[in-house]
């Protein structure tokens, strides 16, 4: 069995402390949070400027405004496999400051571009050292909690994380109103040096000399080998690869859906806000609730709810042209739902890799970001003025979902496998 807390001193049921960081729980959890935002804000700040830069590059067909968006995130994915093990080798804190530098200097060249190509290269260069970020604060948890309490503390920082795409696209949208798409991108580039500033002076390495792996083909093909031939790790990583599609479903299309199927881009950022505060909500309460229910009871039953409003939505969109209110009412649900899987199963499937945490990370984000990505991609550029096609994929990823889960699980549902605690 995991022990609850690596802290030394640790008493059943108490909050402990992320000894290994150096730092207080609250500043834990605010900074790892921060730093894991950075991914958000890099997404979610893009969507009201996406018809001025679409406009200021002539491009004919609006669905190609999206590749603004899909350049970080499909580039974001699979550069994890690289930083993963590097991480483990030379341990979290210079490769989170590495790429934080990297995504500094991305941002600030794409805050002077003005070619289309330059920017999508930027972007994708964004995205890999946003991934260098993501792969080494996922790893800094995990060498500091297991079971219930990673559970827990990574709801508190989906929360904190949540709160980006609450104000991300208003920022975005007050940005583009008074001055050049261009300095959103110089916006992030302050903000990447300050995270860096921050958690240089702050932080603490988290992984000792001693338990560092050697950075070798063999060691790093073995720890590949067993996250993927581990039952449990695979099984849930493909589930929330599913849930990951639907977010960027979400991400990718909502623009165009408020835009020409309600006439209201005015509200985007009041609308995003709205159906990301519902994740937000639904994080937090998962936070509260995973001691007691532990994680599949919660989010076997969000995954069953995330399927059921797809196929609802998904009804209505084939029908008629569903009012504003219902639409985004569901899509909202939809979402909410989607707030008490992601950290659960994201959990779940590191829980058994605690001793390969940096390469876990590294191909498990892999496979859900990059999968995720690539199924949002299909979604939005599917777009065809109706909310079909984001309908569409809430129902089938959700059920593929649950497909996966059951497999997993071996037929059971919302029953943990072993007295531990999940």
């Amino acid at each position: 069995m995991s022990a609850p807390a690596t802290g030394a001193g640790a008493t059943p049921g108490a909050s402990p402390e992320p000894l290994k960081a150096g730092i207080g729980m609250r500043e834990f959890i605010v900074l790892i949070a921060a730093l894991t935002s950075i991914v958000a804000f890099s997404i979610d700040s893009m969507l009201p400027a996406l018809p001025v830069i679409g406009d200021d590059f002539g491009l004919a067909n609006q669905n190609d405004r999206q590749f603004v968006l899909i350049a970080f995130v499909l580039a974001f994915g699979p550069a994890q496999l690289i930083f993963g093990p590097i991480a483990d080798r030379f341990g979290r804190k210079p490769i989170l400051l590495g790429g934080l530098g990297f995504f500094v200097l991305a941002s600030f060249g794409a805050a002077i571009t003005e070619s289309w190509w330059a920017l999508l290269a930027c972007r994708t260069a964004q995205g890999i050292g946003a991934s260098a970020v993501r792969i080494t604060t996922q790893a800094i948890v995990r060498d500091c909690f297991a079971g219930r309490e990673m559970a827990r503390v990574m709801s508190y920082v989906f929360t904190v994380f949540m709160l980006i795409p609450i104000v991300a696209p208003a920022l975005g949208q007050a940005i583009v109103a008074v001055t050049d798409w261009h300095w959103l991108f110089a916006v992030l580039g302050l903000a990447g040096a300050a995270l860096a500033a921050w958690a240089g002076m702050r932080m603490d390495e988290t992984l000792p000399v001693s338990a560092r792996r050697p950075l070798d083909a063999r060691s790093i093909v073995a720890a590949f080998r067993e996250i993927l031939t581990n039952r449990i790790a695979l099984g849930y990583t493909l589930a929330v690869t599913l849930f990951f599609g639907g977010l960027f479903s979400f991400i990718v299309s909502i623009q165009q859906i408020i835009e020409v199927v309600y006439g209201l881009g005015e509200w985007l950022a009041v609308i995003f806000a709205f159906s990301a505060s519902a994740m937000a909500v639904a994080s937090l309460g998962n936070a509260s609730l995973v001691r007691q229910l532990g994680m599949r009871r919660i989010s076997h039953g969000a995954l069953i709810s995330f399927t059921t409003l797809g196929a609802l939505l998904l009804v209505l969109g084939l029908l008629t042209v569903p009012p504003f209110w219902l639409t985004i009412g569901l899509i909202s649900l939809i979402m909410m739902s989607f707030g008490f899987v992601a950290g659960n199963f994201n959990a779940l499937a590191m829980e058994p890799l605690g001793h390969v945490a940096g390469a876990a990370s590294s191909v498990l984000g892999t496979i859900s970001f990059t999968g995720g990505a690539v199924l949002g991609t299909l979604t939005g550029q599917a777009f065809n003025g109706t909310i079909v096609p984001l309908a569409l994929a809430y129902f089938l990823f959700g059920a593929v979902g649950v497909a996966i889960v059951l497999i997993t699980e071996r037929g059971r549902l919302f029953a943990a496998q072993h007295d531990q605690d999940v």
